[in-house]
């Protein structure tokens, strides 16, 4: 297994945006962690990182833009087209998940994130792997 180089978190919840950096960045020895705290000027903002993303995770509801907004957005430009981009969210009945789905993302996580399963996870998604399972 691999793990990403490069990661994009998108995450309005500051105690969520903790979390993450302790996992990745203490727990994972990721240190190229870009983390957004709302949606506005995504696109530009995304287009400007360095490292680029290896792997974006986008929580659901960021104002003023939704998952799904930001996800079409990234779609709609050629370099991040094949990039795995994963939905973080609480909402993981069923309906969500297969609207999750359909939309084109790659995978779910569910919040709260599990500290202990989420490195796996994120290295079977880089692997290219779809994790739709969200019990783990």
């Amino acid at each position: 297994m691999s793990k990403p180089s490069s990661i994009l978190y998108v995450e309005d919840d500051a105690p969520s945006r903790e979390i993450m950096q302790l996992l990745v960045q203490d727990l994972m020895g990721i240190q190229a962690l870009s983390i957004f705290e709302d949606s506005h000027n995504f696109l530009e903002r995304v287009r400007a990182l360095e490292p680029r993303p290896e792997i974006i995770l986008l929580d659901i509801h960021v104002p003023p833009m939704s998952g799904f907004e930001m996800l079409m957005l990234l779609r709609t430009e050629s370099e991040f087209a094949n990039t795995p981009i994963v939905a973080l969210t609480a909402s993981v009945m069923n309906e969500e998940v297969a609207r999750l789905r359909q939309a084109g993302f790659n995978a779910i996580i569910p919040k709260p994130l599990d500290m202990d399963n989420f490195p796996q996870l994120l290295e079977r998604i880089v692997q290219g792997e779809e994790v739709w399972n969200i019990i783990e």
